[in-house]
């Protein structure tokens, strides 16, 4: 588009806007991040990912550049214990895997899709105007503008898009406050790596390194300050042996901080041509790694939408349906966190919840709709004219298949490398390829069949199937369906078809 610097500016060079860039480069668009910050961030922060977000990573190959990790197979429900392996591909998530470890990552990913990324740059202004989206920067070289045919906010909590923007972010101010620390040189922690409620609050405590310890732990005798500045050791030290009786003040801390359960979501994630994705969206109590989780998919929800709007070819209602998939997730997040502090952070007089919560969960249905809902492994997106087949909006399953084409045996999963949509022929029927071939400058078809040791069939009956970007499911077609509705779905999703000359 004339008249612009970028087709995107991304303010936030945190997990959610480094994976919207990359996203966005994969598809062949540019894009500008301004972080006000120098330096990416060394600090943990988050201590892993979702089952989900695992498979994300996945999805565009990323996973060796963690250097590998473990999964953590029991988790909780609001300190109700939980074997999350009961769901096929689930777990508590990525294990000891820190914030600052996922942005490096990310960071070297964005440098070699050549993502520009500005630190140092602060957006302290924003005016929409025809057809662009004009920023006010304030970096190393003074005071500038930046113009970009999109604007996407992924500047956290106390987003400066969103407030420019004008979007409401309702909901309620902190009740709680928990601190947490990294401490080094600490003896006689007994690891509590689900959380133990104890007289005066709740504990939280694990092993990070065979010298260091993380741990968190809410006081109810602390009401929430305010402000962001973190607790002194000296403070984390006297309240950890106050709920404990551990001494962990002779440790060395390599970094404090607090969380609250202040919980908010913005009214609308998109205005106009600015759109918001993370904490800029979303903030609650975070438990189970789900915040920085649904940001990183927030973006790949986005980013390929986008690049389709920069290019001419996204079809009505596309950008729309940004919020209208997104947001829905986003408020089931800070119910689940909500419901989870208050069965895990409040006195006796939750027990009664409490012992009814843990005979709910002998059911296995009860289990499987918890696990689903914190690991975002049971998140369904409407998919209208994709038919009725019981995968239709849900995530691609992860699966070995033998490709006719140059790959051979390969994943599901692989399939997704590139960003783009994939047509996934599993019977060989030539006519697949053909009504797909019209989109084929934004969708791949792959011919293959699946490989199970096992016999099962993780496409449930599935002839062939349209993969968006994201990994959902757009379109299915059960046995001996063919190609009927094809069109339609791509149409819906990709745009108008490409007609040969």
């Amino acid at each position: 588009m004339s008249g612009v610097d970028t087709d995107v500016i991304v303010v936030g060079a945190g997990p959610v806007g480094l994976m919207l860039a990359c996203e966005l480069r994969l598809a062949g668009v540019t894009c500008v991040v301004l972080e006000k910050s120098t330096e990416p961030t060394d600090q943990s922060r988050a201590l892993g990912f979702t089952a989900r977000t695992i498979e994300t990573f996945d999805q565009r190959g990323l996973l060796p550049r963690f250097g590998g990790f473990d999964t953590i197979p029991i988790g909780h429900f609001g300190g109700v214990p939980l074997d999350y392996r009961e769901v096929p591909g689930g777990s508590y998530g990525a294990k000891g895997v820190p914030q600052s470890l996922t942005v490096a990552v990310l960071n070297d990913w964005a440098e070699e899709l050549g993502v520009e990324v500005r630190r140092g740059w602060e957006v302290t202004d924003l005016q929409a105007g025809e057809g662009h989206v004009e920023v006010t920067v304030h970096g190393p070289q003074g005071a500038g503008r930046l113009r970009g045919s999109y604007l996407v906010g992924c500047d956290g909590g106390r987003s400066t898009v969103r407030k420019k923007a004008g979007i409401d972010f309702p909901g309620h101010d902190a009740t709680i406050e928990m601190s947490f620390a990294e401490v080094v040189g600490v003896r006689g922690v007994r690891p509590r790596p689900n959380g133990e409620r104890v007289a005066g609050g709740m504990v939280l405590a694990f092993q990070q390194g065979e010298d260091i310890f993380r741990v968190t732990y809410y006081d109810a005798a602390v009401t929430p300050r305010p402000g962001y500045a973190p607790p002194s050791f000296e403070e984390v030290a006297a309240a950890w042996l106050r709920l404990t009786g551990e001494d962990i003040s002779a440790g060395t801390p390599r970094w404090i901080g607090r969380f609250t359960d202040a919980t908010r979501q913005a009214a609308t994630y998109r205005k106009g041509r600015v759109f918001l994705a993370g904490d800029a969206a979303h903030i609650h109590l975070p438990i189970g790694g789900q915040g920085m989780s649904a940001g990183v998919q927030d973006a790949v929800n986005l980013g390929w939408k986008l690049a389709l709007a920069v290019k001419g070819r996204a079809p009505e209602g596309l950008l729309d349906s940004y919020h209208d998939e997104r947001h829905p997730v986003g408020a089931r997040v800070l119910v689940n966190t909500l419901t989870q502090r208050s069965l895990y952070l409040t006195g006796e007089a939750m027990q009664p919840l409490r012992e009814l919560f843990a005979e709910l969960t002998v059911l296995p249905e009860v289990r499987r709709h918890l696990i689903g809902m914190v690991t975002g492994l049971d998140i369904r997106y409407d998919m209208p004219d994709g038919g009725d087949h019981p995968l239709l909006g849900r995530r691609l399953p992860g699966a070995d298949l033998v490709d006719e084409g140059e790959r051979g045996k390969t994943g599901t999963l692989q399939l997704l490398h590139a960003a783009r949509g994939v047509v996934l022929d599993l019977t060989g029927d030539a006519r697949i390829r053909q009504a797909a071939a019209p989109w084929q400058d934004r969708v791949e078809v792959v011919s293959a069949i699946p490989h199970t040791a096992d016999g099962e069939d993780p496409f449930e009956g599935a002839a062939a199937l349209l993969v968006r970007p994201d990994g959902y499911i757009a379109w299915a077609a059960p046995a001996g369906h063919g190609p009927a509705g094809l069109d339609e779905a791509l149409a819906r999703w990709f745009g108008k078809a490409v007609t040969a000359a």
